[in-house]
C-alpha cells in the first residue's frame, strides 16, 4: 500500500469543511427563530462563529493548485479582481479578530464574551483563508503564469 502524497492527504481533509458548515447552518437556524422571538440566543450565535471559522480553517487546506469552479478561477486568474478580493478578505479577517478581542477586553457581559469568542475565531478561520487565496492567486493568475 502506498502512502499519498501530503498534497493529497490534506485536500481530502479539507472537505471536513462541509459538515462543519452544515453544523453551522443548523445552529443557525434556532438563532434566527430566537432573533423572531425577539429573546436573541448569543450563545448559538457563538456555536454558528466557532463552527463557522473552523470550516474555513478546514477549507485552507485544499490544494491551491487547482481551482473549485469556474467563479474562483476568474477571479484568481484575473490580476484585479484578484488583488481585490484579497483586500476584501484581509479587510474580513482583520476586522472581525479586531473586533472579537476589543470585545473580549472591554465587554464583561457573558453573551457578549461568548459572540466575541465566536468573532475571534472566525477572523482567525478567515486569516488562514487569506493566506490559500493568496496562494490561489500566486497559482492561478494569467498575468504571471500565462497558460
Amino acid at each position: 500500500m502506498t502512502m499519498p502524497s501530503p498534497r493529497k492527504f490534506f485536500h481530502a481533509i479539507s472537505y471536513l469543511q462541509y459538515p462543519l458548515l452544515l453544523a453551522a447552518v443548523g445552529f443557525y437556524v434556532p438563532f434566527v427563530i430566537s432573533l423572531l422571538n425577539k429573546q436573541p440566543d448569543w450563545a448559538v450565535l457563538n456555536h454558528v462563529l466557532i463552527l463557522f471559522g473552523v470550516s474555513l480553517s478546514f477549507s485552507t487546506l485544499q490544494d491551491t493548485t487547482t481551482t473549485q469552479n469556474k467563479l474562483s478561477e476568474k477571479v484568481w486568474q484575473h490580476p484585479t479582481k484578484g488583488k481585490v478580493a484579497l483586500v476584501i478578505i484581509a479587510i474580513m479577517a482583520f476586522g472581525f479578530m479586531a473586533v472579537g478581542l476589543l470585545a473580549l477586553m472591554w465587554f464583561e457581559a457573558d453573551q457578549t464574551q461568548s459572540v466575541a469568542v465566536g468573532l475571534t475565531v472566525l477572523g482567525i478561520g478567515m486569516l488562514g483563508l487569506l493566506k490559500a487565496a493568496i496562494e490561489m492567486f500566486d497559482n492561478h493568475r494569467l498575468d504571471k503564469n500565462p497558460q
